[in-house]
């Protein structure tokens, strides 16, 4: 048997880490690292399932087996904690998303000599990987992908075309950028290339924001039972499944207050499910999303306000939180330092802060523990299945 060097966990960019601290590209928790510098496959080494896995820039760890993905993305939320000295009450099992589930992507296209690109960028690269097959995005999704290849080979620009699609709940979303739509004709494929494949609705970007150019009937996706117009371009949560798990987690911390602030609301991903059985405040800064949450709370006759406020430039100060006995955050990657702040400086018992970034989850709970709360809960979540981008849901109690 050969000997060599163990690799003994996943970094944070996806590149195996072996025993005497090397990282090794390529490798996985269980592979050994041989002393001529090549590399064994242990046992939780698997074969990716895509032909673009190594070029394409959306997945990193395709060739982690379930294991060994489940144990990246629960140290990767663990190590957060850890390096800011914080005791977590209890770690709950981790939640993977399963493949063919990511409901939204940007795709970049490019117009060649030989027709036309699209897909995502090579990994650290501008270069676009034509996508012939995605073992992660939903499968209607990558329907829509040979229809824009063709438009873009026959109408698109010298520059990169990006192409926003959603999954709502008429169908497929699509909004295009950069695209030019010069005369009759480019205006005419379009429409022909909504009717004919059944987009629920496309939307051209000019400069001044996506217009809508085909909206058979108003485009809405639905959040715990209501229905809530989509802004193009809006931010959901990747997976419907890693969404539910969330709502879950947030309705159980929450159970038993009755006034919540629900902080960087968006459209109301947690407003609408936390709204039974107490008041809740949706707090969002993007107009559009703010609007429509609005709109929607109104109809539902619940105890909901909603105001459009900027977290980051005018954060809730104590005095103003003295009035919920429970805040949910879920802010951007960048976390929110300032409100957090705030909250530590309240009388609020009870914070549950979603993340989409461990790192500056990790600030900011620190700034909560030296105010006297407790993490009580982790929940370590992989909604971008086989990405190093990992997300989480916890719970702190003063």
């Amino acid at each position: 048997m050969s000997s060599g060097t163990p690799i003994i966990r996943i970094a944070a960019k996806g590149d195996g880490v072996a025993a005497d601290g090397r990282h090794v590209p390529g490798a996985v928790t269980g592979d050994t690292v041989l002393e001529d510098g090549s590399l064994q496959s242990g046992p939780h080494h698997a074969t990716p399932p895509c032909r673009h896995f190594g070029l394409c820039g959306a997945c990193q760890l395709q060739h982690a087996d379930e294991a060994a993905l489940e144990r990246f993305v629960r140290e990767r939320v663990a190590f957060g904690a850890q390096s800011q000295g914080l005791d977590v009450g209890e770690l709950l099992p981790t939640h993977l998303s399963p493949t063919h589930s990511r409901r939204r992507a940007t795709l970049h296209g490019l117009r060649t000599a030989k027709g036309a690109v699209l897909g995502f960028r090579e990994e650290k690269s501008n270069r676009v990987v034509d996508l012939q097959e995605c073992h992660v995005l939903h499968p209607d999704l990558v329907k829509a992908v040979p229809p824009l290849r063709q438009l873009i080979a026959r109408h698109g620009g010298k520059g990169s075309v990006d192409v926003g699609l959603a999954m709502v709940d008429e169908g497929v979303d699509c909004s295009i950028s950069n695209f030019p739509m010069e005369g009759l004709e480019a205006t005419e494929a379009l429409l022909d290339l909504a009717r004919e494949y059944g987009f629920a609705r496309l939307a051209v970007d000019l400069g001044f924001g996506p217009e809508a150019l085909w909206e058979p009937k108003p485009v809405t996706v639905t959040l715990s039972g209501v229905p809530v117009a989509y802004p193009s371009g809006s931010f959901l949560q990747a997976t419907p499944d890693a969404e539910r798990v969330m709502l879950q987690d947030a309705q159980a911390w929450l159970e038993g207050m009755h006034s919540v602030a629900d902080l960087f609301s968006g459209l109301g991903t947690f407003t609408f499910a936390l709204r039974e059985d107490r008041s809740v405040t949706a707090f969002e800064a993007a107009r559009d999303a703010h609007l429509e949450c609005l709109a929607a709370a109104r109809r539902t006759g619940s105890r909901l306000e909603v105001r459009h406020r900027d977290l980051f430039r005018n954060p809730l100060q104590p005095d103003e939180l003295a009035q919920f006995d429970a805040v949910l955050l879920d802010p951007p990657r960048a976390g929110a330092r300032e409100q957090v702040d705030a909250i530590a400086q309240s009388e609020v018992a009870r914070v549950v802060y979603i993340s989409c970034n461990p790192s500056s989850w990790a600030r900011d709970a620190a700034r909560l523990a030296s105010a006297g709360f407790k993490l009580e809960k982790l929940r370590p979540v992989g909604q971008f299945r086989w990405s190093t981008h990992v997300e989480l849901t916890s719970l702190f109690v003063r």
